[in-house]
């Protein structure tokens, strides 16, 4: 039985899903960075939050390896199929951008909005973001 082959590789390096993909990576990172500071982590327990501060610091040097990885892969087609092994941490990444972006939309509270950063251009995001979770996940039949 042939192997599947992860369609998400085309979207990812043909028709510049990177590009969303680095900048949710990005916003990942800044959110994990910032996370003692989240409204949502304000009335955690102080145990809670020094164990969520400890998990973040581990994760974002996955972040910087992931964002390499797609940088190289844009170079290397066999690399891009490589990263189908990252599927999950990119939903993740993209996932965390785009429901900040709703906080951010709907309660306009400070940390979400300089979180953000430019509303308007986060706004189109969330369509580009809802396409990118789609083709990711698109393996050939």
């Amino acid at each position: 039985m042939p192997e599947k082959l992860w369609v998400g590789a085309i979207y990812l390096k043909d028709e510049g899903g990177y590009e969303i993909i680095i900048k949710s990576l990005k916003h990942y990172k800044k959110r994990l960075k910032t996370i003692s500071n989240s409204p949502e982590l304000k009335d955690a327990a102080a145990m809670f939050s020094s164990v969520l501060n400890q998990q973040a610091m581990k994760t974002i040097p996955i972040i910087d390896k992931t964002i390499q990885k797609i940088q190289s892969s844009l170079s290397d087609t066999k690399m891009t199929i490589q990263l189908n092994e990252d599927i999950s941490f990119l939903e993740k990444a993209l996932s965390c951008y785009e429901a900040d972006i709703i906080k951010a939309q709907n309660t306009g509270h400070e940390y979400f909005v300089k979180l953000v950063g430019n509303m308007v251009e986060a706004r189109d995001d969330l369509k580009i973001i809802k396409i990118a979770l789609r083709k990711i996940k698109q393996f050939s039949e």
